[in-house]
Parts: structure tokens; C-alpha cells; sequence
């Protein structure tokens, strides 16, 4: 009995610990397309503030999914920021800017579009 008891402790701790550590940090640029062009970071997504709430809810419905805003200087992330605690969701981040946002992540500029 002990034996069975340690194996579903065991089983039920893998699968919460395995849910932590693979949750997905979602990274997302607020800036115009113009910006976004001329510089950006691979694989990050790029949704004018404006519009995050509408295109957060669709890609990403459940309400405690991390997300990581910038944009320029932290003035429109901050905006999308409340409009997405508005919205319901508790782990948004405002990272600054795209260098700030770099930065944090360990990215060096040539890794990124230019």
C-alpha cells in the first residue's frame, strides 16, 4: 500500500511540476508595423495595442497565460497591459522596450530582424 501511495505522489507531482515548467511565456510587441519592421524580435508576436485584447482572447483564452508586452519605450505596453487586466488576465508583464525586452531574455540584437 505504501508503495502505491508513493507512486501516485510521485505521478501526481510530475504531472504539476511538469505543467509549471513547460508553461508557455507568451512575448508580444505592441509597436506599428513600420516599427516592427525595421526591427524586431524572431518568433515573437506582434499585435498593436489596440487590438490585443480581441487577438489575446483568441490565441490565448485562459486568463493566467504569461504574457510579456513592449513596444518602444514602455508607453503603449503599459497601455495593453491594462487593457488586458481589464480583460481578465492576471500575468501580464510590461518589459519596457525592444531593447529592455532583449535584454532581460539574454538576446543579442544580430539575433533578431533587422
Amino acid at each position: 500500500m505504501l508503495r502505491k501511495t508513493k507512486w501516485i505522489i510521485t505521478l501526481l507531482l510530475g504531472s504539476v511540476f511538469s505543467t509549471y515548467l513547460h508553461a508557455e511565456i507568451v512575448w508580444v510587441d505592441v509597436r506599428s508595423v513600420a516599427e516592427h519592421q525595421v526591427d524586431s524580435i524572431d518568433g515573437d508576436l506582434r499585435i498593436s495595442h489596440p487590438q490585443i485584447v480581441t487577438e489575446i482572447a483568441k490565441l490565448y483564452p485562459e486568463k493566467d497565460t504569461e504574457i510579456r508586452l513592449y513596444c518602444r519605450s514602455g508607453f503603449r505596453a503599459s497601455k495593453a497591459q491594462s487593457l488586458l487586466n481589464d480583460a481578465g488576465y492576471v500575468n501580464v508583464f510590461n518589459e519596457g522596450g525592444i531593447h529592455d525586452a532583449r535584454k532581460v531574455r539574454g538576446i543579442h540584437p544580430n539575433n533578431s530582424k533587422k
